[in-house]
């Protein structure tokens, strides 16, 4: 009996980012695409001999992608917008799509290109969403009328042929062509305009994949991956239906076809997954744990069933004496059909951890980045083959018994607050009414009053000031005079433009998890440990490895600093619990819950002590509230019950005067806003302009109670909004909600844009909102 190892996806960045500056060269016009394929290859390649070094026998193919996987399947199936369409395809269509122009399209750089610009080929880029509850994001297939699925991109070929021809005789390896699964690809993609409906281009779509699964065989290739994520969601019969069709006409081609499913358990789909006409089906054994057995137990014996136990999403070791013990029932079932994965692509984790050197070294023995995964992967397959490492599991299980009990990782003080938390009242002294009331005589704000969400530019002399201090060649006092000079700036810019309720700007902030997190116990941070967000954009997220404390005050110094320096209403400004959760690698030895609320009690002290401070407007950013929503369902009460929770832990130790803010990134709320509600945040802003306020519609519908600022502009375009176009988008906002409710404010922190853009679009909103103050008294005039 010989068990077999494989791996779903591995990184594709290289080990050092090294196609994110190629990539960024190549746009910007300093590489050729021949230099960009040149390093596109050679990561590759060493991807291939990193998996054949660690043992892994069945390695993935198509997994490396310039952008994002999802885009590869759009250009290699030909659903490409017209505004992109060309005669034959190259690879700045791609670049197109995803960012709406190319290198070809740049007057600077075609000389160098050795070709003429060609604006015309520009089009504004598709849009972009999460991948499921990653962290990573993928641009969204568009589906017109004259959609006519086609093969177009070759590149999948060439890269088999590429990788075929490195394998030598005798070599226990073979190769495993990754492909987004047809019916995952309809459903994650949006129909344009009154375009046909989506699963009705099934039988078209499914056409191109034969003929791709036919190719493949003719070049030698036995076993394809095909990804079917979304059979961890809750799908409607007609849904489900589509795979049985799907999987019917695809098991007639030549190849054998592994059906992956990750990030949930099955649900309801148990019974139709192990009826489907496919030759074997990968399932993670760690998100979907709950119905391990019942998989087990039920999938046909003769079949493969890959199992994933090594996290793909996470970077802690895993526990290999725990997973060998829930795999024995399933080798006592399957013998040699049994195949040992990590439990999804490797993409979601770092590279490498030996270049980690300056990480405590303690916390390092607990981890586990993307190479050491796949040892772990051949560890479990070789223990279940009767070639067990003992004196490997003998110290993988000491280590695992030692982080129970480590000093580094539990707190005593932390967890015994925390068991006084249900004593802990999570509603405010007062009902919101009251609370208005107060807050209105405090700070007597005009009618629409204006504000920001937090962030102003982050200068290049604000760049060089923090790495000359965190290098050492700026003293901490030199440091601090450099960023009180920012603040000051930035008061003065924000009274001479008229905003009514200021910000400090956050010079000192390096981002808006990392900050906080360089300042709590609890926290770590890698050198090297980034991971690909989408295309360039790669993020390198915070380890929470043990209980989360606050030693001491984060940003009171800085918002003392600010409001010392103006008269008006300085607003203090921190990272909301769940934000700095699902932005971070978190602990996987307790409940995420738990963490949370770890991380909103060290919060909550910050917003009593800003409050002591003298700042009694604080806003606490919840970005990733909703991406912190389960894949499920049936999932989301419990989840949002804890996460709502969490943020009344942090605010509900305030006096009733004391106004509690959040801001939320692009959300639609409509099927969340109750928990919004419950939050009872005094003033929600939320971004709204690129809907043109559709997204105020969930408001509407659930009345709700408490004040909002829509953002009246796009911070992501470099554009600068009229007072016309701001006043437009307030009004119809006051059609929706009563403008006595109605704040006037960006849709998100300015970090990203330049004084140049930023101060006459905040001069035009300033104007927008004092011709609003006019219109309505016009208005209660004449009622």
């Amino acid at each position: 009996m010989t068990i077999k190892t494989h791996n779903l996806g591995y990184p594709r960045i290289g080990d050092f980012r090294e196609l994110k500056f190629a990539l960024e060269a190549y746009w910007k016009g300093d590489k050729t695409q021949a230099e960009l394929d040149a390093v596109a290859a050679e990561i590759r390649y060493q991807n291939i001999q990193t998996q054949i070094a660690a043992g892994i026998e069945l390695i993935p193919l198509n997994d490396f992608a310039y952008y994002d996987q999802v885009l590869n399947m759009s250009t290699l199936l030909g659903v490409i917008p017209k505004r992109f369409r060309q005669e034959n395809y190259e690879l700045d269509v791609a670049f197109r799509m995803a960012r709406g122009r190319a290198p070809s399209d740049d007057q600077a750089c075609c000389a160098g290109h050795g070709h003429q610009a060609n604006p015309s080929k520009a089009g504004y880029a598709g849009a972009m969403k999460k991948w499921f509850d990653t962290n990573y994001h993928y641009i969204v297939p568009e589906l017109y009328d004259d959609t006519e699925f086609a093969i177009t991109d070759t590149r999948l070929f060439a890269e088999v042929a590429e990788a075929l021809a490195l394998k030598g005789d005798g070599q226990n390896i073979d190769f495993k062509p990754v492909l987004v699964g047809p019916v995952t690809y309809l459903y994650l993609a949006e129909n344009v305009g009154h375009a046909i409906p989506k699963l009705s281009r099934l039988p078209a779509l499914l056409k191109i994949y034969q003929q791709i699964l036919q190719k493949l065989a003719e070049q030698g290739i036995h076993w394809v991956q095909i990804d079917e994520p979304i059979l961890g969601l809750e799908l409607s019969a007609e849904w489900q239906q589509a795979f049985d069709f799907a999987y019917a006409e695809l098991s007639q081609t030549p190849v054998k076809i592994l059906l992956a499913s990750y990030f949930e358990t099955l649900g309801a789909h148990l019974d139709l997954v192990c009826n489907l006409p496919v030759a074997g089906l990968h399932y993670d054994g760690l998100r979907g744990e709950k119905q391990l057995n019942a998989l087990i137990a039920q999938y046909p014996a003769d079949k493969v069933l890959s199992l994933g136990l090594v996290d793909g999403r996470n970077i802690w070791k895993t526990d290999l004496n725990a997973a060998l013990a829930s795999l024995q029932a399933a080798k006592d079932k399957f013998a040699d059909h049994l195949w040992i994965a990590p439990s999804c692509s490797l993409l979601h984790v770092p590279l490498n951890l030996e270049v980690e050197d300056k990480l405590n070294p303690e916390l390092k023995s607990y981890l586990a980045f993307a190479k050491q995964k796949l040892a772990e992967v051949k560890l479990i397959a070789d223990a279940l083959n009767g070639q067990a490492d003992q004196a490997a599991l003998q110290a993988n299980a000491k280590l695992m018994a030692d982080k129970q009990q480590s000093e580094l990782i539990h707190n005593a003080q932390v967890q015994a607050r925390l068991a006084q938390l249900a004593n802990l009242p999570l509603d405010r002294a007062a009902p919101y009414s009251e609370r208005a009331r107060l807050q209105k005589a405090k700070f007597n704000l005009p009618l629409f009053p204006t504000t920001t969400i937090g962030s102003f530019p982050q200068t290049a002399e604000i760049r060089q000031a923090r790495r000359q201090f965190k290098n050492g060649t700026l003293t901490e006092a030199q440091y601090i005079a450099a960023m009180q000079a920012e603040i000051r700036d930035v008061c003065e810019r924000q009274e001479r433009i008229g905003i009514d309720v200021l910000v400090h700007g956050e010079p000192e902030r390096n981002d808006m998890v990392e900050y906080f997190g360089e300042q709590l116990d609890g926290y770590a941070f890698t050198q090297f440990g980034w991971v690909q967000s989408y295309g360039s954009r790669c993020v390198k997220p915070p380890i929470i490895f043990g209980d989360v404390s606050r030693p001491q005050a984060m940003t009171v110094s800085w918002s003392q600093y600010a409001q010392s320096q103006t008269d008006q209403i300085m607003k203090g400004m921190l990272t909301g619990a769940v934000t700095m959760l699902q932005w971070s690698f978190v602990r996987n030895d307790q409940p995420r819950e738990t963490t949370c609320n770890q991380i909103a009690l060290a919060l909550r002290d910050e917003v009593l002590d800003l409050e002591v401070a003298g700042i009694h407007m604080i806003q606490i950013d919840e970005a990733a509230l909703r991406e912190g929503l389960p894949l499920k369902k049936s999932d989301w009460a419990d989840y949002l019950r804890w996460a709502v929770n969490s943020f009344r832990v942090t605010t509900s130790g305030v006096q009733n005067d004391t106004q509690i803010h959040t801001h939320m990134c692009y959300s639609e709320f409509n099927d969340i806003i109750e928990a919004v509600a419950a939050m009872d945040a005094d003033v929600i802003t939320i971004e709204t302009s690129k809907s043109n306020m559709k997204l105020l519609d969930a408001f509407v519908d659930f009345a709700y109670p408490n004040e909002i600022g829509p953002g009246v502009y796009d911070i992501h375009s470099p554009n600068i909004p009229t007072v016309e176009q701001m006043v437009r988008l307030t009004e119809k906002a006051a059609q929706l909600i009563p403008a006595e409710r109605l704040w006037v404010n960006p849709d998100c922190g300015l970090k990203t844009r330049g004084w140049a853009e930023t101060e006459p679009a905040l001069a035009n909103m300033v104007k927008a909102a004092q011709q609003l103050r006019a219109q309505f008294v016009d208005k209660q005039k004449t009622a």
